[in-house]
C-alpha cells in the first residue's frame, strides 16, 4: 500500500513509497483495530520533520511515515475490542506509552521520559497511508454526523487539553473565574481554541499578524464572537490597554518570541499556556528582572501542553459538536486546502509554506 514518508535527519526527503499493509493480528490479545484512512491533516510539524529539525525513524527502518492527524473508518477489530466496530468513524491519539509512571497509568501525554514515541513524529510510523492498525486504547470513536470535521479531531484535542490543563492548574488559587482570554495565533489551533473559549463564555481576543480586512482567519474568529486584532496595527501593550489584561493566554503562534512577549501582559493570577513546538534556534532578549518581579508578585502561572490522550480527544470532539451547532457553517471554513490523493504529495510543502493557507489535508479515500 502507498504511504508518504521522509528520511529523518535528511532535509527535504518527503516521498511516496510502498509499505506492507498491517493486520489486526499485529496487535496482541485481540486488541487490534484496523482502520481505513480517509483523511490526514498536515501542519507545521510535518514541514519541520521534512526539514530535519526533529523526528526519528522507528527501530530498523531508515524512513518515517508522516501524518499525526487522522480520520478513518474501522475495517476490522480484534476479539477483545468492544467500543468500536467495523463501519465506525474514528480518530486516533498520537503519543504511545514509554516506561514512566505516567505512561503506566494511561497518561503518556505527560510522560516524564526524555525519549517519547509519537506516531508520525518520533520513532513510530504515522498515518499518511491507506491503512493503519493500533491498540483499541488509542482509537477514539467519532460521530458520523460530524464526519465533515473529522480531520480536525487531533487539533481539537490539543486545544481541549490546553484549556483543561489551565483550569486544573489554577485550582491552586481555590477560586479562579477567568473573564478575558487571548489566543495568540489564528491557525487551526488558534481558531479552535477561540471557539472553545467562547463556548466557555470568555471574552476572547484572537491576535495574529495579518490585517483583518479581507482575512478569512479574522472572519472565522469574529464569527465565533471573538475580537480579532492584528499585531501590525497594535502592540500587545496597546491591546491590553484597550481590551484589558487577559486572565488566560493560549499561545499557538509557533513563534517563541511571541510566547515570551506574552509574559509582559498577563493579568494578576493569570495563566499562560504554551502549545507551540519550535524546532529552530531563535534567541530573544527579554526584560527578565521586570518579568520575574511581576510574575512572583502577581502569582502568575506558565505551563506547557502537548498533544493529548483519548479523554482529550473526546473533549475536543464534544466541543466540535457543540461548536458546529452554536456556529453553523463556521468550523468547516477552517478546512481550506484539500489535496486529493497521496500522489499529489508535492503540493503539500508549498501550501504549508504559505502563511495565508489555513488548513491543509489529504483526501486518501472515500467513506
Amino acid at each position: 500500500m502507498k504511504a508518504i514518508a521522509v528520511h529523518p535527519g535528511k532535509a527535504h526527503t518527503m516521498h511516496l513509497r510502498d509499505i506492507e499493509k498491517p493486520s489486526v493480528s499485529d496487535i496482541p490479545n485481540g486488541r487490534g483495530v484496523l482502520v481505513k484512512v480517509l483523511q490526514v491533516g498536515v501542519d507545521a510539524t510535518d514541514m519541520e520533520i521534512n526539514e530535519a529539525l526533529y523526528g526519528a525513524a522507528p527501530a530498523g527502518d531508515d524512513y518515517l511515515v508522516i501524518g499525526h492527524e487522522v480520520f478513518g473508518i474501522v475495517e476490522e477489530v480484534g476479539s477483545s475490542v468492544t467500543h468500536v466496530q467495523p463501519g465506525d468513524y474514528v480518530a486516533c491519539t498520537v503519543r504511545r506509552p514509554g516506561k514512566s509512571i505516567y505512561d503506566r497509568i494511561g497518561r503518556s501525554d505527560i510522560t516524564s521520559e526524555e525519549t517519547y514515541f509519537e506516531r508520525g513524529i518520533n520513532l513510530l510510523h504515522g498515518f499518511m497511508t491507506e491503512y493503519f492498525v493500533d491498540d483499541a486504547e488509542f482509537i477514539v470513536k467519532y460521530p458520523g454526523a460530524l464526519k465533515n470535521l473529522g480531520v480536525l479531531a487531533e487539533p481539537a484535542s490539543v486545544c481541549a487539553k490546553a484549556i483543561e490543563q489551565a483550569y486544573a492548574a489554577q485550582q491552586r488559587l481555590q477560586v479562579w473565574e477567568p473573564k478575558k482570554a487571548w489566543v495568540m495565533g489564528a491557525g487551526q489551533i488558534g481558531l479552535l481554541a477561540t471557539m472553545m473559549l467562547k463556548l466557555r463564555r470568555l471574552d476572547v481576543c484572537t491576535i495574529a499578524r495579518s490585517p483583518a480586512e479581507g482575512n478569512l482567519k479574522a472572519e472565522i474568529a469574529e464569527s465565533f464572537g471573538a475580537q480579532y486584532v492584528s499585531t501590525k496595527d497594535q502592540s500587545l501593550h496597546d491591546v491590553a490597554r484597550e481590551h484589558g489584561r487577559p486572565d488566560l493566554i493560549i499561545e499557538a503562534t509557533g513563534n517563541s518570541m511571541i510566547a515570551f512577549q506574552c509574559m509582559n501582559v498577563l493579568n494578576l493570577n493569570g495563566a499562560l499556556v504554551l502549545t507551540s513546538v519550535t524546532g529552530g534556534s531563535r534567541s530573544t532578549e527579554i526584560e527578565s528582572d521586570k518579568i520575574n518581579l511581576e510574575w512572583v508578585l502577581g502569582n502568575k502561572l506558565l505551563l506547557g501542553s502537548v498533544n493529548g490522550n483519548f479523554r482529550h480527544f473526546q473533549a475536543g470532539i464534544a466541543d466540535l459538536a457543540l461548536g458546529a451547532s452554536m456556529y453553523p457553517g463556521v468550523i468547516e471554513r477552517i478546512l481550506t486546502h484539500p489535496v486529493d490523493g497521496m500522489d499529489q504529495h508535492e503540493k503539500l510543502l508549498p501550501l504549508l509554506s504559505d502563511s495565508s493557507v489555513l488548513k491543509v489535508f489529504v483526501n486518501i479515500a472515500k467513506g
